[in-house]
């Protein structure tokens, strides 16, 4: 729920109508409360009366109880005069006072509205709308901040990440020396997407290109473009890229772009389709981004839209993966190079799996407190293994792996790796913890290449059977994966035995596919285990790797 911050016209409204309560409240406070005969004897006799007061025909009665009035005719003055004495005073009308007070507050007021929103008003036709007045008053809140910002990291101070500097370099040396390009015809990539789970450092690595290039960095998150009023969104982003432009070459990077990016159709949104049909038309060939690259990074790659994700907008995209091993011994020599240790960067590495950067930053930090809580001033083993439980708190359990789990692991893992290399499926490394295969826009796609991609999935399940003689649940994804493949084959492309869809044709496709990478598997033992030693020892490998492995093999 999106929470209610008043602009300056509401806040003015609202204290105009407490002042006006205010004036009927005195008023009605101060109004004496009409009195029977009675009730007035009755005052009288108990001598509650403490001064009274004749008001143009009336006799006004001040009690502990309140303020009464009663008609002059009907009192015995004389008895009243005995108890109390009795002032004589004339009413005074203040209704001319109050009319001309809330005239001259509503003039001022109104010139009040003038000079803080600069609106036009025509005599008798022209009503203020609050959410014009809130439009314009976000207008010039955005303007103002939408600024650029110099950034001090470079490549060097970000550890672990070797195979995204090598993908960002030629966009670094761009920014830094266009003209040699543009003599070649060389068009500046318009986006780049950094795709990759929470904590890796995809905003520190959009940092370290602008530093690198020494350009102006502009940062926006995406959730700032969505709002509330109608064509705001939009005009944000017209108003980004008018402002990155003009401090050309620059790099506007989009924090979480899913949030604006989201894939359209289904709950309909015309405010945030609207906003991303202006992101799509800046970034286009259309409009003149020259000199402006946009970086985008996000950790739902699969709700983007298609149209940000073809060719001449996001033209690059990288996959920043959780860090390795080597990559964390990186990271780890990073954070304690200032802290007094006394522990193998080596060991702590290897028990923190699945740790991204951020989350080993947090490990060392909270070592370090747990190293003054037991009032030493060297941090040592003992802290990293107190504290791991409560970083490791919240994340999931698949990456804390024992012996065992690497072990399978390494076999579900290691047999994917062998069969996407032989049946040519694209990938750039995988990992104990995660694998990325490129999914390359094709116009068509044989029945064959669907199988190979169906066979790269239930790769890991066979290997399990074969070494473990056992399935496991860390084939979900993958298993998902196949059967949505499956479905797509035999529903969309009729690549099934018949032409109209049936369960039996997927069932088909997926057991004769099992038993076919199960066979493959079989006739490849070796090469296998060799992947999934060194996948053990390194805890990743690049394509490269992998087919430097396999050629001492064959």
């Amino acid at each position: 729920m999106r929470r209610f911050r008043p602009n300056k016209l509401q806040i003015t409204i609202m204290l105009f109508c407490v002042l006006v309560m205010l004036v009927g409240y005195i008023f009605i406070r101060n109004s004496p409360k009409p009195l029977n005969l009675e009730s007035y004897n009755a005052l009288l006799v108990e001598q509650k009366i403490k001064q009274a007061k004749i008001v143009e025909g009336e006799v006004v009665l001040y009690t502990d109880k309140g303020v009464f009035s009663i008609v002059k005719d009907g009192v015995d003055m004389r008895k009243l005069l005995s108890l109390t004495p009795v002032e004589v005073e004339y009413r005074k009308d203040y209704s001319d006072v109050i009319l001309l007070f809330l005239l001259a507050f509503g003039v001022g007021f109104y010139v009040y509205l003038r000079k803080i929103k600069g609106f036009k008003s025509k005599i008798g036709s022209d009503f203020l709308s609050d959410k014009n007045v809130a439009v314009e008053s976000s207008e010039s809140i955005l303007s103002s901040r939408i600024t650029p910002s110099t950034s001090k990291i470079k490549f060097s101070d970000v550890a672990g990440i070797k195979s995204v500097k090598e993908e960002l370099s030629e966009i670094v040396d761009f920014l830094k020396n266009p003209s040699d390009y543009q003599k070649m015809g060389v068009k500046l990539p318009r986006g780049v997407l950094l795709v990759g789970p929470p904590g890796v450092g995809k905003t520190l690595i959009a940092k370290a290109v602008a530093g690198e290039a020494n350009v102006p960095f502009f940062y926006q998150s995406g959730a700032s473009f969505v709002q509330i009023y109608v064509g705001m969104g939009a005009k944000r982003v017209r108003e980004l890229f008018s402002v990155a432009k003009s401090n050309a070459p620059s790099i506007v990077f989009i924090d979480e772009v899913d949030a604006v990016g989201k894939a359209r159709g289904g709950a309909r949104n015309d405010e945030r389709e609207a906003t991303l049909n202006q992101l799509l038309s800046e970034m286009d060939g259309f409009e003149d981004n020259s000199g402006v690259i946009v970086i985008a990074a996000t950790n739902r790659f699969e709700m983007i839209d298609e149209a940000l994700l073809r060719s001449g907008r996001f033209d690059r995209r990288i996959f920043v993966s959780l860090p390795d091993l080597h990559d964390r011994e990186k990271i780890l020599n990073a954070y304690l190079t200032n802290k007094n240790h006394n522990v193998s960067i080596l060991d702590i590495a290897k028990m923190s799996v699945g740790f991204s950067g951020a989350a080993i930053s947090t490990l060392v930090n909270e070592a370090a407190i747990n190293a003054l809580r037991r009032d030493s001033k060297i941090v040592e083993m003992e802290d990293f293994l107190a504290v791991r439980d409560k970083v490791l708190l919240g994340k999931k359990r698949l990456v804390r792996y024992s012996e065992k789990e690497k072990n399978i692991q390494a076999a579900y893992q290691a047999a994917k790796a062998l069969c996407a290399y032989w049946f040519e499926i694209d990938f750039d490394k995988i990992s104990l913890t995660s694998d990325f295969t490129k999914e390359i826009d094709k116009e068509i796609e044989s029945k064959t290449d669907l199988t190979a991609k169906i066979k790269v999935a239930l790769a890991g399940i066979a290997a399990s059977k074969i070494y473990f003689n056992e399935t496991y649940s860390n084939s979900y994804e993958d298993l998902n994966k196949a059967r949505r493949l499956a479905g797509e084959m035999v529903e969309k492309y009729a690549m099934g035995e018949r032409l109209l869809p049936s369960a039996q044709d997927v069932e088909n496709i997926l057991s004769n596919a099992l038993r076919e990478v199960e066979t493959f598997l079989e006739g490849m033992k070796r090469p296998l285990d060799m992947l999934m030693e060194k996948l053990l020892d390194e805890e990743s490998l690049t394509k490269d790797k992998i087919k430097g492995i396999l050629g001492e093999v064959f």
